[in-house]
C-alpha cells in the first residue's frame, strides 16, 4: 500500500486526498432521485478509494439547519449554509455531493461562485412532477395537496429549473446506474 502525505496548501489546510476536491449539486424536486444518486454516487467514488461525502437535506435540516423554516428567505440561508459547508470539504480534498432540492437560481449561482472554475459541477435532476408525486416515499406530496404541508417546493413554493447545468439526469427515463456513470464521467471530464 503506498503511503499518502500530506501536504501543506498556501490556504494553511492540510490535503492527505490524491485529488482535487469539488462540489457535485443535485437539485430538483423533493423524489427526484437525489439522495438515491447521491448515496449511490458516494458508494462508486468510495469503492475506488475517491474521498466523498454526503451533505442530505433531510440531514442537515434536523442538525446544522434545524432554525430554518421553508420561506423563501429561510431557504436562501438555508442554501447558503451548506455551500460553504460544502466548499470546505471541497478545500480538503473530498468530492463533496450536495443533495438538495435548492429551488431558486441565484442561491445555486452563490454555491457555484465560492468555488474555482471547473470545480462546481450542477445536476438537474429533471422528473415530472407526476412521477415524484408517485415516488413520494414520506408522502410529503398528499400532504401538500392536503394543504397540511405549508411552502411545498412544486406545490406551494416555486422550483427554478437550472438554465445551463453541466448535466441534466432524467430521473425518470435512466436508470440510478446510467446517471451515476454520467456524474462519473463528468467528474472524470474535469480531471476530478
Amino acid at each position: 500500500m503506498e503511503k499518502v502525505f500530506a501536504t501543506m496548501e498556501t490556504s494553511g489546510s492540510i490535503r492527505s486526498h490524491r485529488q482535487s476536491g469539488c462540489v457535485v449539486w443535485l437539485t430538483g424536486l423533493s423524489g427526484a432521485g437525489k439522495s438515491t444518486i447521491a448515496e449511490e454516487l458516494e458508494r462508486s467514488l468510495l469503492s475506488q478509494g475517491r474521498p466523498t461525502y454526503v451533505l442530505d437535506g433531510d440531514k442537515l435540516r434536523t442538525g446544522l439547519c434545524s432554525d430554518l423554516g421553508f420561506s423563501p428567505a429561510d431557504r436562501t440561508e438555508n442554501i447558503r449554509r451548506v455551500a460553504e459547508v460544502a466548499k470546505l470539504f471541497a478545500d480538503a480534498g473530498l468530492i463533496c455531493i450536495v443533495a438538495f432540492i435548492s429551488p431558486y437560481r441565484a442561491d445555486r449561482a452563490r454555491a457555484r461562485s465560492l468555488m474555482p472554475e471547473g470545480k462546481f459541477i450542477e445536476a438537474y435532476l429533471s422528473a415530472p412532477l407526476e412521477v415524484c408525486e408517485q415516488r413520494d416515499p414520506k408522502g410529503l406530496y398528499a400532504r401538500a395537496r392536503a394543504g397540511l404541508v405549508k411552502d411545498f417546493t412544486g406545490i406551494s413554493a416555486p422550483y427554478e429549473p437550472p438554465l445551463n447545468p453541466e448535466l441534466e439526469l432524467r430521473t425518470a427515463d435512466q436508470s440510478v446506474t446510467d446517471c451515476v456513470a454520467k456524474l462519473r464521467a463528468k467528474l472524470a471530464e474535469l480531471g476530478v
